[in-house]
C-alpha cells in the first residue's frame, strides 16, 4: 500500500461533505473522489494546502506511511 489517504477521516471529524469540500477547494467531486478512496498516484502541494486549509488540519493528518515490506514493525 505504501501511502494511505485519511481524507475521509478528517471530511468525519470536520463533518463536511464531499460537496462541500469540493466547493472550498475548487476541485471536481471526480478529482476529489479519487483522492479519497486512494487511488490518487499523486498531489500537488497547492491541492494539500488547499485541503488543510479547508479542513483545518496538517498534511499528516491526511497523508500516513504503512510499510509494506514489514507491516508487523512498529511505527
Amino acid at each position: 500500500m505504501g501511502i494511505i489517504v485519511n481524507l475521509d477521516v478528517m471530511m468525519a471529524k470536520r463533518k463536511m461533505s464531499l460537496n462541500e469540500l469540493s466547493e472550498r477547494v475548487d476541485l471536481t467531486l471526480s478529482n476529489l473522489s479519487i483522492l479519497k478512496t486512494g487511488k490518487a498516484k499523486a498531489i500537488r502541494f497547492s491541492t494539500l494546502e488547499a485541503i488543510c486549509r479547508a479542513l483545518d488540519c496538517q498534511p499528516a493528518d491526511l497523508l500516513e506511511y504503512v510499510n509494506t515490506e514489514n507491516p508487523t514493525e512498529i511505527k
